[in-house]
């Protein structure tokens, strides 16, 4: 299973690293159009669709979002839309939680598709805009999420449990505690002042997330990237909600060792047009 994942990992990586660090944005989308699409095919298997309407629906996704990128939308600014975005997480979010996962197969499946439909769209054209914006910028949001992930991984081995007696979402993702999501918050408040050094003594031509908030002041810092934090933690919540309700333990099994495509984007689905509010507003 270690040489699987390892192999797996490597051919991701050979992938998606010249695709980010090539001097377009083309390549980059391209990826990440495959990937989207690939994601919607996993949320209408993981919501009940047969196996056709399943690759019809990852199908349409890459479509919407290939017609967003012929449109011209990658390049203009959508200030409302990462607000109404915003929004739309942070309120969804709170009914998703409240719900729990017997609640989520309650909802009508048209709902749960369409709904899925919009956050994967919206996810893409995140990241792509953001790839625009520039390297470092996208950079910035990327390894947020994984270092929330990481700090809360070995802040949950160390403290779980120990300052307070009840997990974050037993009934969800039962391993997750809420010392491991101030593990997480810690890990990108550290995380977010070195960049901020890096930026500056680097001279970057563009600006990470972490140096455009600072320049709107220290305590919009600070709000936003524990803000961002939380934000990671909820994506994954939500996919794990939908993966138990569906009696799933992976969204797929497309990548070898690591499971589906949104195991591994679940914290940045929330997080990319989240960070695009925060920079842009």
């Amino acid at each position: 299973m270690l040489k699987t994942r390892i192999i797996t990992a490597l051919v991701l990586l050979a992938i998606l690293l010249p695709a980010l660090f090539y001097p377009s944005h083309i390549p980059f989308a391209c990826v990440m159009l495959v990937l989207i699409g690939a994601a919607g095919w996993e949320w209408a298997r993981l919501n009940g669709c047969s196996a056709g309407v399943s690759v019809l629906l990852g199908g349409f996704v890459a479509a919407l979002s290939g017609a967003t990128w012929a449109l011209g939308w990658i390049g203009q600014p959508h200030r409302l839309l990462w607000v109404i975005s915003g929004a739309g997480w942070v309120l969804g979010g709170v009914f998703l939680l409240r719900a729990g996962v017997a609640g989520w197969p309650q909802l009508p499946r048209a709902l749960r598709l369409a709904g899925g439909i919009l956050v994967l769209w919206l996810a893409w054209l995140a990241a792509v805009q953001a790839r625009v914006v520039g390297i470092n910028f996208l950079l910035s949001v990327l390894v947020l999420v994984w270092v929330a992930d990481v700090f809360a991984y070995f802040a949950g081995r160390a403290f779980g449990l120990r300052l307070t007696r009840e997990r974050l979402a037993p009934a969800i993702s039962p391993g997750k505690s809420w010392e491991g999501v101030w593990g997480g918050m810690a890990g990108v408040l550290i995380l977010a002042l070195a960049w901020i050094w890096g930026d500056h003594a680097a001279g970057a031509d563009v600006a990470s997330l972490y140096t455009r908030l600072w320049d709107r002041g220290w305590p919009m810092l600070f709000i936003g990237v524990v803000f961002l934090a939380a934000m990671s933690v909820l994506g994954d919540l939500a996919e794990s909600l939908v993966k138990r309700s569906a009696g799933a333990k992976d969204s797929s099994q497309l990548l070898p060792g690591h499971g589906g495509v949104l195991d591994r984007i679940d914290a940045l689905l929330p997080t990319l047009p989240l960070a695009m509010m925060l920079a842009f507003i």
